[in-house]
C-alpha cells in the first residue's frame, strides 16, 4: 500500500479510504489480506481484467488523435504469428510501401502472445495462417483472407510419377509442418485414408527454414505455393505436385467485427485479390 501510494502521489489514508469507498461501491471484496500482503480476489481480479481494458482504449484514443492531421504519419502496427511465411508477409505489407503517411511497426510472435497485444490495443492487425479458437478469445475476431493451394516441392526433378497421389510418396523423404498446423493435420488425414505411413525427416514451423530445406535436394516440402514462390520463379524448384484438396488459410485478425478504418480496410482488399490472384494461377497445375 505504502508503493501504491508514492506511485500515485497519495498518502497511504487516502488510498485506503478510495478502496474501501471502491469495493462498497461494487458490492465486493476486491483484497485479502494475508500477513503483510493485499492479495486480489476473485472479484478483484475480474475488476482488474476490465480495469484494463478500459486503460488500453484510453491508450488507443489518445494514439489515434495524435496520429490525425495531414502533417501525421498513419502508424500500422501488425502482429505476424512466428510460422507464417515472410513472402506472404512481405506481399502484405508491399503496397503500404509506397504511402509514405503510413508508418509500419511489424512484431512476430506466438498467436496467444499477439492475440494479448490485440486485445490490449497494442496491435492493429495479426496476420495469421491458424484461425482464433472462440472459447478462447471472446473479443478477437477472424477475417478470412483467402487461401493457397498446397504443394509438395523440391530442388531435384523427380521422373513423372506412376502412381496417383499420395502412392507415390511411399519411401519419399519429406519435410513437414508440426502438428501445429491445420496443413499437416489435413495431409496426414490423406496418407492415412490411403494407409501410408510418410517418411518424416524434419517437421518446422519456420517457412524460411522450410523452404531452405525444399532447396536442399533432400526431399520433399509440403509448403503452400505463397513460400515458394520466388524460387518458382528462378527455377529453382524443379519438381512440383500439388496435394488434392488441400490448401492454406489465411487471416486477419482484430478485435472488431469490421475494418473501422478504410484504409485498413482497402490493404487487406488488396491482398484478398492477391491471394485469389494467385490460387487462380495455380488451378492449371497438376
Amino acid at each position: 500500500m505504502t508503493r501504491a501510494a508514492e506511485a500515485l502521489r497519495v498518502s497511504q489514508s487516502t488510498l485506503s479510504e478510495q478502496l474501501r469507498e471502491l469495493e462498497e461501491s461494487l458490492g465486493q471484496p476486491l483484497f485479502e489480506r494475508r500477513g503483510r500482503q493485499l492479495l486480489l480476489t476473485d472479484a478483484g481480479l475480474f475488476a482488474q481484467e476490465h480495469a484494463e481494458t478500459i486503460f488500453a482504449t484510453g491508450r488507443e484514443l489518445l494514439a489515434r488523435f495524435r496520429q490525425s492531421g495531414p502533417s501525421r504519419a498513419r502508424v500500422l502496427r501488425i502482429g505476424a504469428v512466428e510460422a507464417l511465411s515472410k513472402n506472404l508477409q512481405f506481399d502484405f505489407i508491399q503496397p503500404l510501401l509506397a504511402d509514405e503517411q503510413i508508418s509500419l511497426v511489424v512484431v512476430a510472435g506466438t498467436l496467444d502472445a499477439l492475440t494479448r497485444q490485440l486485445e490490449e490495443h497494442t496491435l492493429d492487425l495479426v496476420l495469421s495462417h491458424i484461425p482464433v479458437r472462440s472459447d478462447k478469445r471472446t473479443h478477437v475476431f477472424n477475417h478470412p483472407l483467402g487461401e493457397v493451394p498446397v504443394y509438395l516441392v523440391g530442388s531435384r526433378p523427380m521422373p513423372k510419377p506412376q502412381a496417383k497421389f499420395p502412392h507415390y510418396l511411399l519411401g519419399q523423404p519429406l519435410f513437414l509442418p508440426s502438428h501445429r498446423s491445420p496443413v499437416r493435420g489435413d495431409f496426414d488425414a490423406l496418407l492415412a485414408a490411403a494407409r501410408i505411413e510418410p517418411v518424416v525427416r524434419a517437421e518446422v514451423d519456420d517457412m524460411a527454414l522450410m523452404r531452405l530445406l525444399a532447396l536442399s535436394g533432400k526431399g520433399l516440402a509440403l509448403v503452400s505455393k505463397i513460400v515458394v514462390e520466388r524460387e518458382l520463379q528462378s527455377r529453382q524448384i524443379k519438381f512440383m505436385a500439388r496435394v488434392p484438396g488441400l490448401a492454406e488459410k489465411y487471416f486477419a485478425l482484430t478485435v472488431r467485427k469490421r475494418f473501422e478504418n478504410a484504409w485498413i480496410s482497402e490493404i487487406v482488399d488488396a491482398f484478398r485479390a492477391r491471394l485469389k490472384e494467385l490460387a487462380a494461377n495455380s488451378a492449371s497445375r497438376p
